[in-house]
């Protein structure tokens, strides 16, 4: 028998699902935060958020739990980049409430990261 999904990995499905989306619908958001070695932004960025959408969907399932609680760990381990590239670049910036949210979201990836392996063992 499987194991329910955890309350964390609800939210980190819900999060991916609701991020996945802006990056498919919104995809210019998400340009500032690329680094400039990354070939091709906006292209990175719409197949993230597929990839977001599918790592959601796939944690929702027992038979796909698994394999995406490790690609949700491998796709939060690959953007953290941009999330650095972020603050480091709301570091330069006269703006609070960015240096806050950029500087915020850099541990909250964290308990991401280990609901996503814990998905992943259920």
């Amino acid at each position: 028998m499987t194991a329910p999904l955890r309350r964390e990995a609800k939210f980190l499905a819900t999060g991916f699902l609701a991020s996945g989306t802006v990056h498919l619908v919104r995809p210019d958001v998400w340009e500032p935060l690329m680094p400039d070695w990354v070939p091709m932004h906006r292209e990175v960025i719409i197949w993230s958020g597929v990839a977001e959408i599918a790592c959601a969907a796939g944690l929702l399932f027992p038979p796909t739990r698994k394999l995406a609680g490790l690609a949700s760990a491998a796709l939060l381990a690959g953007v953290y980049v941009g999330n650095i590239k972020m603050a480091v670049d709301a570091s330069k910036s006269d703006n609070l409430p960015l240096k806050v949210a950029a500087y915020g979201r850099l541990p909250l990836q964290l308990p991401m990261f280990r609901a996503a392996l814990r998905a992943g063992r259920s």
